[in-house]
């Protein structure tokens, strides 16, 4: 069983939905990162995903796309984010990490080198925006080989094949992207969620973690009612970048708590 499964089984077994925050690998210095990763799981994450700095983050709204230029004008490489998980893990071998970038640094390092190295550094999951799943059934079938969940994004447009493709080459979690357009953008229609994460959950026969547009604990105590997972990453982002140097880890962890205890309020049929 991968990690990810594992963590989704226990959550599931106390009644729990899983917190999953987003930060740049490098973001605001390669230094800061390891802490802040300690401090997401002291805050209670159950899932990291570290985004891959990347130059064009076409899906992306403003907000991530400055993480990864700060993160790249200080050096951070695919390489680096995989030295930065192979630290991690020397002290924390249960909460799940996965990485989240684009398809160039990926076939830049070459597939197989990439997914021997994530391996080796002890990464449970690889979500690349730009690779859909009918473009990437190699890839998919080598993280799952080594048990990586390959992970794919799902939106309000996606169609019936995309979530036949999505189901064969995916394992893990699907990330349902809960808006139209790039991260960070709109307003979260938490009805019209609600609706779709059923039948998503029934098509693709995974967890389902909602994403994209969840800025604050109340809505992310709404998400939690009816998905099995909720991602957080513009507003973290934005902590980040608005925290005096010597104050990130403190001011995120803190942020980051306050969405668990919300999340874990709805177990409780209590509302945030």
């Amino acid at each position: 069983m991968s990690r990810i499964a594992a963590v989704f089984e226990r959550l599931n077994a106390e009644g729990r939905k899983a917190l999953i925050p987003y930060i740049t690998a490098g973001d605001p210095d390669a230094e800061t990162t390891l802490p802040l990763m300690h401090g997401l799981v002291a805050a209670g994450s159950d899932i990291i995903e570290l985004g891959v700095p990347f130059s064009d983050p076409m899906a992306d709204g403003p907000t991530i796309q400055r993480a990864s230029e700060r993160a790249l004008a200080k050096g951070m490489s695919l390489k680096g984010v995989l030295e930065i998980v192979r630290r991690f893990r020397e002290t924390d071998a249960q909460t799940a990490v996965v990485l989240m970038g684009y398809a160039n640094p990926v076939e830049a390092m070459g597939v197989d080198s990439f997914v021997a190295q994530a391996k080796a550094a002890g990464v449970d999951g690889v979500l690349i925006v730009d690779y859909p799943p009918q473009e990437c059934r190699e890839l998919s079938a080598k993280l799952k080989a080594v048990s990586i969940d390959p992970i794919f994004l799902l939106a309000p447009t996606s169609m019936d094949a995309r979530f036949a493709e999505v189901a064969e080459a995916g394992s893990g979690y699907i990330y349902y992207v809960s808006l139209k357009g790039v991260t960070g953008a709109g307003h979260l229609d938490l009805q019209e969620v609600a609706r779709r994460i059923p039948v998503i959950r029934q098509k693709v026969g995974m967890p389902v973690g909602v994403g994209f547009g969840i800025r604050d604990a109340a809505t992310a105590a709404g998400v939690a009612g009816f998905a099995d997972a909720v991602v957080v990453g513009s507003r973290i982002i934005e902590e980040i970048e608005q925290s005096p140097r010597g104050e990130v880890v403190a001011r995120v962890q803190n942020f980051v708590a306050g969405l668990r205890q919300a999340i874990d309020q709805v177990k409780e049929g209590v509302q945030a």
